[in-house]
């Protein structure tokens, strides 16, 4: 039907006829020998803002996070993470076949995302051990997507970085929805800055620009990660039509986000009073996931979200629904309020 909102994921965002228009006028060069004056703007604005040295423009997210594990691949073969979290459970097996990394699943506490300090400690293994993986880096993913656009306890990243940095660990975060966890705990993305050594963003999920991430390190760090990228043929081009996309984005949409969490919020009641057999998360963020008391019962949900709302949601598992909010559709999604009985 195409009166649908469409929410299964966040990056269905589509560029909004002002930022095509920035995008139609955007001065290009080649991105290669750095003469694309959009890419260079943007690098360094995006690099300013989290308070490092300097940014990477790429064209997805997963090539962010997997040039990042190449880099740090030589300090060690192990990255310690979440073992929900986007490097592991939706990159293809890229640390492992890419780039020879092997993931190790960090223990957490009881609210299922702070690292256990302990178990850290206990488990380090240090450069030049010969008989396991020396630890690369720590990594993190805020917001945390497959467990429902959960922000990361800011006190524990604390408490990972003065551990990583007493052992000279890398910390990496995997930032694709930092913006929706800046916004959510009223905190500077400088802050966030500051605890990691390598973060990767996203332009193109409830920012709404069509293509492109950054990364951002030292200036040593985004030399080696733009080898990378030239390796696994991420150099583009004339590609400021894309950068330009992204800085409208953070010039006219970053301070737009928190709408988007309203919205989940609205909509994370709708499913609850519609469908007493779920049982609804309630959504710190963007997204909005529940959990069918019945394995039978999810297309059956699905189909009358669709029917009764016009909502398309998607799925996480056979049990798990996932309904994402971004900017094309939070308007829409709080116009059903009436429908709430």
């Amino acid at each position: 039907m195409s009166d649908t909102i469409d929410l299964r994921s966040d990056t269905l965002s589509k560029p909004s006829p002002e930022m095509r228009h920035a995008m139609m006028h955007a001065p290009v060069g080649d991105c290669f020998y750095d003469e694309d004056p959009s890419v260079v703007s943007l690098e360094l604005r995006v690099a300013k803002m989290f308070g490092h040295e300097a940014a990477l423009f790429v064209p997805s997210g997963t090539m962010s996070n997997q040039l990042a594990m190449g880099v740090w691949q030589a300090k060690g073969e192990a990255v310690v993470t979440n073992a929900n979290n986007h490097i592991v459970q939706y990159e293809t097996g890229a640390l492992g076949r890419v780039f020879g990394m092997q993931p190790l699943a960090v223990s957490l506490l009881s609210d299922g995302l702070s690292y256990d300090l302990d178990w850290l400690a206990d488990n380090y293994v240090p450069e030049g051990t010969l008989h396991a993986p020396a630890w690369a880096c720590v990594s993190f993913e805020n917001t945390q997507m497959k467990m429902g656009g959960r922000v990361h306890p800011f006190a524990n990243l604390k408490e990972v970085r003065k551990f990583c940095t007493n052992l000279n660990l890398g910390m990496h975060l995997d930032g694709a929805r930092i913006w929706n966890a800046a916004a959510c705990e009223g905190r500077s993305l400088q802050a966030y800055g500051q605890m990691f050594d390598s973060i990767s963003v996203c332009f193109s999920k409830g920012l709404g620009a069509p293509v492109g991430s950054c990364l951002m390190g030292s200036g040593p760090f985004i030399l080696r990660a733009k080898k990378l990228r030239k390796m696994l043929g991420g150099t583009m081009r004339q590609c400021g039509i894309l950068a330009a996309g992204a800085s409208y984005a953070l010039d006219h949409h970053l301070n737009e986000i928190k709408k988007d969490h309203d919205a989940a919020q609205f909509l994370a009641q709708l499913m609850l009073r519609a469908y007493p057999e779920l049982i609804v998360a309630d959504p710190e963020t963007n997204i909005v996931v529940a959990e069918c008391l019945e394995a039978t019962a999810l297309n059956r949900i699905k189909s009358g979200l669709e029917e009764k709302f016009k909502l398309r949601v998607g799925s996480l598992g056979p049990k798990t629904l996932r309904a994402v909010l971004y900017r094309d559709v939070s308007d829409a999604v709080l116009s059903l309020r009436g429908k709430i009985g």
